[in-house]
This record gives C-alpha cells, sequence and structure tokens, in this order.
C-alpha cells in the first residue's frame, strides 16, 4: 500500500478539514488508479477498502465516521447530528444516506463528502453554527438547484445565515470541455439560468461526429452564481479551477476514462 495520499485541500477555516482526493497514492490499478474509495463504480473492494482505511488515518477519524452516499443526481439532503450518530448503527447510518445528493452535519470528528468524476463537488461551512455541507452537483442537479435547497436546509436545520457561510467549488468538468445536448441547453434555459454568461457553441469536440456546432455549458459558474443567489457572498465563494476532463491524470473524469473508472472524494471534516 502506497499511503502517500495526496489530497487538494481547501482553506476554509483553522477549524475545519476540507479537501478533495487525487487519483495518487492509493493501491488500485487501471482506470481507478490509484486511490479510489467509492464502492459502486466496480473497483476491487479489498483496494476500496485500504484506499479508505488509509484516508481515515490520515483524517485521524474512525471508519464508521467516514460518510460517503450513493448519489442518484436528485437534490435530497440528509443530516447527520450527534444524536443520529450516537444512537444509530453503521448499517442505519449507511442506510440514512443512501440516494442523498447532500449532506450536513454539526457533529465533529467525522467526514462527509460526495464523489465526481466530471460532475461538480460542493463544500459549505456555517462559520457561525459551526455546520459542514457536502453537495453532488451533476447537471440535473444543477438544473434542480441542490446548492440552494442545501443551503435553504441549513437555514432550517441550524439557522445558518448565507453571508456566514464559505463555499468551496471543487474539481469538475469545465465550459470548454463540457459539451452537451440541445435538451441540456433547454433545462438550463427553462430554469431561467443566464444563459449568455453559462453557455457557448463551439465545434465538436469529436471532429467526425458530422455535426454541426455543440452547446457547452459551465457547470462551476452555474453553481457559483447560484450560492451567490442565495445569499452566500462572492468573495466567499471559492472555485478551484480544476478541470477533471483536461487533468484527468491526477483526478478522475468519466468523459475521459469511462464510466468504470474511479471516483473523486471531495470530504470535510469538523475539529
Amino acid at each position: 500500500m502506497n499511503s502517500n495520499i495526496v489530497l487538494h485541500e481547501y482553506d476554509v477555516d483553522s477549524r475545519v478539514t476540507a479537501f478533495s482526493t487525487t487519483r495518487h497514492g492509493g493501491c488500485s490499478f487501471g482506470n481507478y488508479a490509484s486511490f479510489n474509495i467509492n464502492q459502486y463504480c466496480g473497483d476491487d473492494e479489498t483496494c476500496i477498502n485500504a484506499n479508505r482505511k488509509e484516508l481515515c488515518r490520515l483524517l485521524h477519524i474512525e471508519d464508521n465516521r467516514l460518510f460517503l452516499p450513493h448519489q442518484v443526481h436528485g437534490t435530497d439532503v440528509v443530516d447527520i447530528s450527534p444524536t443520529i450518530l450516537e444512537q444509530s448503527s453503521p448499517i442505519t447510518l449507511q442506510n440514512l444516506i443512501q440516494g442523498k445528493d447532500a449532506i450536513t452535519t454539526n457533529a465533529k470528528n467525522c467526514c462527509i463528502g460526495v464523489s465526481t468524476a466530471d460532475c461538480i463537488p460542493i463544500l459549505l461551512y456555517d462559520k457561525q453554527n459551526h455546520v459542514a455541507a457536502a453537495v453532488h452537483a451533476g447537471w440535473r442537479g444543477t438544473v434542480a438547484s441542490i446548492a440552494k435547497h442545501t443551503i435553504s436546509h441549513m437555514m432550517a436545520v441550524y439557522g445558518s445565515c448565507p453571508e456566514n457561510i464559505i463555499a468551496a467549488i471543487g474539481p469538475g468538468i469545465s465550459l470548454d470541455c463540457f459539451e452537451v445536448g440541445d435538451e441540456v441547453y433547454e433545462a438550463f434555459l427553462h430554469e431561467g439560468f443566464p444563459m449568455e454568461q453559462i453557455a457557448r457553441r463551439y465545434p465538436p469536440m469529436n471532429q467526425n461526429a458530422g455535426v454541426g456546432e455543440r452547446w457547452h455549458i459551465d457547470l462551476p459558474l452555474c453553481n457559483c452564481l447560484q450560492l451567490i443567489s442565495a445569499g452566500v457572498p462572492q468573495y466567499q465563494v471559492h472555485m478551484s479551477g480544476i478541470c477533471t476532463y483536461e487533468q484527468c491524470t491526477d483526478f478522475f473524469s468519466a468523459r475521459r476514462l469511462g464510466i468504470m473508472s474511479g471516483r473523486i472524494f471531495t470530504g470535510i471534516v469538523l475539529s
């Protein structure tokens, strides 16, 4: 086991550890090489468990305090409170987060996170109430405003104020590389996104496609604008600027590697 895990870290707050995993430092092979902890993408279970154990060691948490849902491109948000942690078995906790695309918590010394491989991971931190959230925003979740749903959840459950939230938008596919069909463009248009800001038409990336120009959507910008419109100050929204498609040797990209490949884990731990 190569334990030299490389994390892309976010400077959120001194009381918070926030990061995205890279492809470096684990024991997985091929398109899962080398650091993957996602159990839903076809990787070898032994490698997944070894990688997960090593990440928990690095984060100084117990293995049963790392939470990674099986995401479904929806907008459901689940909360993991200290009470739920104390009163629930590991199996109950795992069932609780299944089918959710965002997790919130104010529990210390546990890691909540989401998996991506071109979709946009978002971490939120309420510095006033010491509350964290991890959000998975693919294009469907972005259209359905999952970032806003998560902030609304934090406001309802914890009394969070958007102006106290710090956000980190992690590695994801860029405008130049996110080529979409007209139906995706229409979905964003229908929901009132500022298309002149978030969309461009380029020649097809596959020059043999035999089609005209194709739409491209800027998913990181879409989510940045969504956070700002929810009340998060623009200067508190930090963009990684990492395109997974262009940097697939360091970060997993399903569009470059195929769906049978590893996933980035973007997580946050409160201390």
